[in-house]
């Protein structure tokens, strides 16, 4: 493999997110939100009105997609066909057809190509849950970000608080649990670590303490 690849793995709350960004910004990467992909290709469909069972419009389009994931030591943008898109993104509408657009394997496919093409010179940070296992079985470090189930209910209810909502933990912890059971024992790309993937627990972690680690690795992987 030409281009040197990190990928990071692993469930919702674990900070993934943003131990790939903040390693990426360290070593001048690119970076890959891989969560958004699905969500992506529904805004993009919807906005060209192709029907959301039309797997071969579905594929072409897929296969079409400039993307991009611009970010700095704040956030993460996302950049579809030159136009930021991040709040199109968290419509129930896009996901709605976010989750009828993944449902077709030739699709799924098109979209493991859309992932693929983000790795270039000088290299790529990705987060996700199949990145390692399936999207870059190849990647030059693959790193597993774990966390209890209670400690990132409770990061992510400290984040919706943060932003205004109104929720209940029990709602955030239940949803989390019944997520994880779905996402670690599905037949298709299970959430699970790579067999060479490095796991770190971040339960009890600062994210400079995971940054801390991860930058570790990579140096040990001489990609730092």
């Amino acid at each position: 493999m030409t281009v040197p690849i990190i990928t990071i793995d692993g469930p919702s709350g674990a900070g993934k997110g943003t131990a790939a960004r903040l390693i990426a910004l360290e070593l001048g990467f690119h970076l890959l939100d891989s969560g958004a992909i699905y969500r992506i290709l529904g805004l993009a469909a919807t906005d060209a009105q192709i029907e959301l069972d039309d797997v071969d419009s579905l594929v072409s389009l897929s296969n079409s997609l400039d993307l991009s994931f611009p970010y700095d030591a704040e956030g993460t943008e996302i950049v579809l066909n030159g136009a930021a898109v991040g709040d199109q993104l968290r419509t129930q509408a896009v996901a709605d057809a976010a989750s009828q657009v993944a449902v077709h394997p030739p699709v799924r496919d098109a979209l493991m190509g859309l992932q693929r093409r983000q790795a270039r010179d000088p290299g790529l940070v990705g987060d996700g849950r199949d990145l390692g296992t399936i999207v870059f079985p190849d990647a030059n470090l693959k790193i597993f970000l774990d966390a209890s189930v209670e400690v990132r209910a409770e990061r992510r209810y400290l984040e919706l608080i943060q932003s205004g909502q109104t929720v209940e933990r029990s709602a955030i912890l239940r949803d989390l649990e019944i997520r994880d059971v779905r996402d670690r024992t599905r037949k298709v790309a299970p959430l699970v670590p790579a067999n060479d993937a490095y796991v770190i627990d971040s339960s009890d972690k600062t994210a400079a303490q995971v940054l801390a680690d991860v930058r570790d690795l990579c140096r040990a992987k001489g990609l730092a």
